[in-house]
This record gives C-alpha cells, structure tokens and sequence, in this order.
C-alpha cells in the first residue's frame, strides 16, 4: 500500500489550475506502477521514494509540468532538448506517454533500486592519486 504525503496533495492545490489534472494523474499512474511507493517533498517537489531512494519526481510550474526519473537516462533514454525532466514541456494529459509506459518506467526504476543499478559514468573518470602524479 502506497503511502501518501499530504505535502503532496497541497503542493498540487497550490499549482496552476491547468496542472493540477496533470499533476494527479500522474499521482495515481506513478502509485499504480510502484504500490509499495511513499511519497515526499524533495527539492520543493513531490517525489515518490522506494526503499529510501527516490525514483521519480513531478512538478507544476507557471505553463507547463514535469515528470522526471532519477538516473532518467537509465529508465527513459535520451533526455528531450527542453523542459525540466524526462518529458519536456507537459501542457496536458495528453501530453504524457500512456499509463502503460509510465508504470513500465516505474517499474524499471524499481527495479533498478532493487538490482543496485547504477549508470556507467561516460563524461566522468576518476583517476587514482597515483596514475596522475605519473
């Protein structure tokens, strides 16, 4: 059973009256794909957390909303060219890939957390102390 954060509810209260639809459907399609989910506010978002570890967030903002996945490469692909998150810029429902998707998303980023997935660094290389003294 998912546990919810009445933050959570306030947040999306206080958002634009053209994103609180979005915003609660995503609530209720990101619960569905992750039912042992909690919710919380990170970073003055909602965010839905599993096994103390986030796995997505979403967010209202003057125009638009936002879904994102952390390690969104990971669980989504290629990041869109504008817009916070996974999606871009979410004006409306229909905006969204299907709850089928989502919930796969959720699913896959679960399971990431369960795994101890973590993403190959390619724009990081740690070097040792010893290999840069030479």
């Amino acid at each position: 059973m998912h546990k919810r954060d009445p933050r959570v509810t306030e947040y999306i209260q206080g958002c634009a009256p053209f994103a609180r639809p979005i915003l609660r459907h995503l609530r209720k399609v990101i619960h569905d794909g992750g039912p042992k989910m909690e919710e919380a506010i990170k970073w003055g978002m909602p965010s839905f957390v599993y096994r103390g570890k986030i796995v997505c967030g979403i967010a209202g903002f003057k125009a638009h909303c936002a879904l994102w996945f952390w390690r969104g490469r990971v669980v989504v692909g290629k990041k869109p060219s504008e817009g916070m998150g996974n999606f871009g810029r979410i004006t409306s429902v229909q905006d969204l890939p299907s709850e089928a998707k989502i919930k796969g998303y959720v699913e896959k980023a679960i399971k990431n957390i369960d795994q101890d997935v973590v993403p190959k660094s390619g724009s990081r290389r740690r070097t040792s102390r010893r290999s840069a003294r030479g």
